[in-house]
């Protein structure tokens, strides 16, 4: 029975599309027969094989359920319990975790403000500080995002400024990779020049985002960080019983091109409605459209007016900033659609 309009499609997130097609059978190829539980699959097996194949000799993936579950358990396994992190205060383990950092991993965060979403290492130094206090929670990671809250991106050289910096210090660094794939079919790079050959220590993959059914990972690019993971992986309740599915995902997003064909997809169309909307008398972009989210301010009333027929969050209600995210399943038609209700909600007869 199937309850909803597959026509209907939307720019309130990534996490609102389907499953690609390939995914889906990729799901059902892994199907029938048994094998080994929690991890001991070939499915697994061959994962790795592929990740090694991104990032590096040293590589090894965890898969888990979610992208929370990823950057919880991957900074729980970097720091002791007398351990703190430093982010962006948009970043998503301060601001869309639900104080899971916080409260399951029992890790302080160090928030700082930035004006695109973006860590530097001058910004990392307002809370990298305080080495030896006692009192004070020890900066012993940094977590940064790629692509960011913001959409904005990190490019190689800045991520490297980043962690040789974090690592003059005694920090750690872990990247938020949710999308991941979105960077780098932007910066036209592969995943290991702005993580392994950036210095990056930790990263989450993603895999939801861009088309998989609940599939993400940890990647371990430096083994000498990590302590544990084997066992934090079940304590936090991120180990599948049936693991060969969750692999079996991701397999299929990262071992050919179909991670790059689907990220592309939904930064073109992001630069597409960019594009369509960028005359429109009132329409202001709040941010750099440089994956494939769009972050604006609309006039008054405008969002509203529009919302009903395609579904996007408010992001600063303040100043009427939204932001309208595309997934590898919008469609130009999509795009232009949407772009002809913008302009005549904010047309003076509107």
């Amino acid at each position: 029975m199937q309850l909803h309009d597959p026509a209907r499609r939307g720019f309130a997130s990534d996490n609102y599309s389907g499953v690609h097609p390939e995914i889906l059978d990729a799901i059902a190829e892994a199907n029938g027969g048994h094998q080994t539980a929690y991890g001991g699959d070939a499915y697994t097996r061959r994962l790795n094989e592929v990740i090694r194949g991104h990032f590096g000799p040293e590589a090894e993936a965890f898969p888990v359920f979610n992208g929370t579950g990823a950057n919880v358990t991957a900074l729980l396994a970097m720091l002791p319990r007398w351990g703190a992190v430093v982010c962006a205060q948009t970043a998503h383990i301060n601001v869309d975790e639900g104080g899971a950092p916080e409260k399951v991993a029992g890790l302080k965060l160090y928030p700082v403000p930035t004006p695109d979403g973006k860590l530097t290492p001058e910004l990392l130094d307002v809370e990298a500080r305080g080495f030896g206090d006692e009192h004070r929670a020890q900066p012993l990671a940094v977590s940064i995002t790629q692509s960011t809250e913001l959409g904005t991106l990190y490019t190689p050289d800045e991520i490297r400024a980043i962690t040789e910096h974090a690592h003059s210090l005694g920090m750690t660094v872990h990247v938020d990779g949710s999308r991941l794939g979105n960077a780098a079919a932007a910066l036209g790079v592969d995943f290991a020049a702005f993580t392994t050959d950036a210095g990056v220590d930790v990263l989450s993959l993603g895999g939801t985002k861009n088309g998989a059914l609940g599939a993400e990972a940890i990647v371990v690019l430096n083994p000498d960080v990590c302590t544990g993971l084997t066992f934090l992986r079940k304590t936090n309740m991120q180990l599948a019983s049936k693991m060969r599915f969750v692999s079996a995902q991701l397999i299929a997003l990262y071992e050919g091109d179909l991670w790059l064909r689907s990220a592309s997809h939904a930064n073109a169309m992001a630069t597409r409605l960019r594009a369509a909307v960028a005359d429109i008398p009132g329409v202001e972009f709040a941010q750099p459209t440089q994956a494939n989210g769009v972050f604006v301010r609309l006039p008054e009333g405008v969002a509203d007016a529009v919302r009903s027929e395609f579904f996007f969050y408010d992001w600063d209600e303040a100043v009427r900033e939204v932001r309208w995210m595309c997934s590898f399943d919008t469609a130009g038609a999509d795009v232009d659609a949407f772009a002809a209700l913008i302009r005549d909600a904010c047309s003076p007869s509107a």
